[in-house]
């Protein structure tokens, strides 16, 4: 049997006021696997851990716990130049996050891939002019087709962003107060009392 394209384990983030105080301010629990291609759609509230979860996901950012396994590689132990082999980061304007370099390459294994399995798109921008919608559409179901793993973060505040997310996306994240929710479909992404308290009058 495979390894899973991704396998999100026991991960934990914790973040805290100081060196000398350890009062907490927030906590990222995480704790999922995916095993085939698919587009994933990642919502939630400024501040709920997305962008942490992808930092997490890319190895760019250190977990307090846990692994972030794919392929079966924990992405932690990947070279600090092959692991967007692996899994990338696009922030915004499709600009490719970075990380910082906690121990030397020559300790770590190689991704073993030339290519991304896992691509996280952070709030990319939508232009609704010249097709470029329907192009970046094209974009996300190649990757799939390519037997990639796509993760689509849009934080929706016009009706064609969940337009989107329902044409693209076959399973949904929501992300709160650092803690996940996860929804097959959009239809049950709504009855999720959060999600729907978020998405708000877009729905309507």
């Amino acid at each position: 049997m495979s390894a899973p394209l991704l396998k999100v384990d026991g991960l934990r983030k914790i973040y805290r006021k100081g060196l000398f105080d350890r009062t907490e301010t927030f906590r990222l629990e995480a704790d999922f696997e995916i095993d085939e291609p698919k587009v994933v759609g990642l919502m939630g509230p400024n501040g709920s851990g997305k962008t942490t979860l992808f930092e997490l996901i890319t190895g760019s950012n250190q977990p307090s716990a846990g692994q972030v396994r794919c392929l079966g590689r924990n992405i932690h132990d990947v070279r600090y130049d092959e692991r967007d082999r692996l899994a990338i980061h696009y922030h915004q304007s499709y600009q490719v996050r970075h990380f910082r370099r906690l121990k030397p390459s020559f300790l770590m294994q190689p991704a073993g891939v030339d290519y991304p399995v896992v691509h996280l798109f952070d709030e990319p921008q939508f232009n609704t002019q010249d097709g470029y919608i329907g192009f970046m559409l094209e974009f996300f179901r190649k990757l799939r087709g390519e037997e990639r793993l796509v993760f689509l973060c849009v934080h929706p505040n016009e009706r064609f962003h969940l337009e989107i997310l329902q044409e693209i996306c076959e399973e949904f994240i929501f992300v709160q107060d650092g803690r996940l929710t996860h929804a097959k479909n959009f239809a049950d992404l709504v009855k999720v009392e959060k999600a729907k308290s978020y998405l708000g009058q877009l729905l309507h």
